[in-house]
């Protein structure tokens, strides 16, 4: 008999792609979709299941279908539908606690993939440059999701020691961004103007959704030769982008406000509910975050279709036009920037990498 898949989180876009994504694979008989809302998409030909991975339920699901795959996606930083703040926490926390109790008590499960963040490390101003998977944080995230990732990781910790028999996979993904991207960060990027902490620039990644969806399905088979489908992978395109660079490439004004207002920035954009402008979020935008991805390529062996350079392009072609042509701004930033008073040469940058065409730093 061939795999039978349970996905958790399938009423989202990125849950319901994957599911869509991996019923096509030959060695997978069955995959079961589950979720606390009806999906608004389809599925395919997966069995929807409507189920609360925060109630004990999950664990009749995994014994009823003889699961031996589980796919947690159910992971996220924003509410489906009307949920807040507390639901999403709940569902991230609690229901992670209750799919790990009922995945620790089935016989048939042998195979466990969990969607993290590289959120994890926090974003500090004595980070290193470049986090790997084994770099300790220098300050852990105090809330959010981030928060909220740390604990999940940690109770999957605790289940992998408990089932050493099952292959389990953490998979931390840089922001994922794309044309259908719903994270708290695409609607920051979404503004008409761009709040910025003064200052700073700090050097961000992304992962593009599809590379999501393939990385996901290697994750949820067997190793292939000389790989190893299980541990904690950093996931993330090759390459850099400065946040200057992003709000050019979209032609969107930034408005720098000096650190201590930022919160109360973020306060007022959350009141009108256009974003969720949280502390975590505040310093990935002071200070950035890069990370590692030589253990997704030697030890996964996962190689992204997109850059992050890519995948910001994709993301920005199905925005709104921005209240100012990206191209007239980078030619006024590229003068301004060679004036002798702002310590340029009198030149305009060329396509040397130098200017705005492409990402100033890589990290692998």
């Amino acid at each position: 008999m061939g795999k039978v898949v349970l996905v958790t989180g399938a009423a989202r876009q990125l849950g319901g792609r994957f599911v869509r994504r991996i019923q096509r694979e030959p060695e997978v008989d069955r995959v079961i979709a589950v979720d606390a809302i009806a999906p608004g998409h389809q599925l395919g030909d997966a069995d929807f299941v409507r189920a609360d991975i925060r109630q004990p339920a999950i664990a009749r699901v995994l014994a009823e279908h003889t699961v031996d795959t589980v796919v947690h996606l159910d992971v996220s930083g924003k509410a489906l539908g009307a949920g807040g703040r507390t639901t999403v926490k709940e569902t991230n926390v609690i229901g992670t606690m209750q799919l790990l109790g009922a995945c620790q008590k089935s016989p048939t499960v042998r195979r466990l993939v969990i969607k993290s963040s590289t959120g994890v490390y926090g974003s500090a101003p004595r980070d290193p440059a470049v986090f790997t998977e084994t770099t300790p944080p220098k300050s852990l995230p105090s809330g959010g999701f981030a928060k909220d990732a740390v604990e999940v990781e940690g109770y999957v910790r605790g289940f992998a020691r408990r089932r050493p028999d099952v292959a389990v996979c953490v998979l931390r993904f840089a922001n994922i961004l794309g044309p259908d991207a719903d994270s708290p960060l695409a609607d920051y990027l979404s503004l008409p103007v761009l709040p910025t902490v003064f200052g700073y620039d700090p050097r961000l990644q992304f992962v593009h959704e599809d590379d999501v969806i393939d990385v996901l399905r290697i994750a949820s088979h067997e190793p292939r030769r000389g790989t190893l489908n299980s541990g904690t992978f950093n996931i993330a395109g090759d390459g850099v982008l400065l946040l200057s660079q992003c709000s050019r490439r979209l032609g969107r004004p930034t408005m720098p406000v000096p650190l201590p207002a930022v919160t109360w920035v973020g306060q007022a954009l959350r009141t009108v509910g256009m974003t969720d402008f949280s502390p975590e979020q505040i310093r990935l935008l002071t200070h950035g975050r890069v990370v590692s991805t030589v253990q997704m390529r030697e030890t996964l062996g996962f190689h992204p279709g997109f850059t992050t350079a890519e995948t910001f392009a994709d993301f920005a072609r199905n925005q709104a036009p921005g209240l100012l042509p990206p191209e007239m701004v980078g030619r006024a930033v590229d003068r301004l920037a060679a004036m002798p008073f702002a310590g340029g040469t009198g030149e305009v940058p060329g396509i040397t990498g130098t200017d705005d065409t492409q990402p100033t730093h890589s990290a692998r």
